[in-house]
């Protein structure tokens, strides 16, 4: 794996807790989501502006759906 890329071992509780909180922190660090698909797909073009706000819209009462439209917005 090249740089910026983490291998998280989630095999036991522990690992799989302190993996939780090494994704929440870099999370809050950046103000980017980890995994966010919709996003990626926004980022590759496999869906418009317009349609990620229209899939986002579904999610808007919740911290997730808040960021996406943030993001959305922010696009080109």
């Amino acid at each position: 794996m090249g740089r910026g890329y983490a291998w998280l071992d989630t095999g036991t509780h522990d690992s799989l807790a302190e993996a939780g909180e090494f994704v929440k922190a870099l999370e809050k660090c950046q103000g980017l989501k980890i995994g966010c698909i919709e996003e990626n797909c926004l980022e590759q073009g496999f869906i418009s502006k317009e349609k990620a706000l229209q899939l986002e819209q579904e999610l808007y009462k919740t911290e997730y759906g808040e960021y996406l439209i943030k993001r959305a917005k922010q696009w080109k």
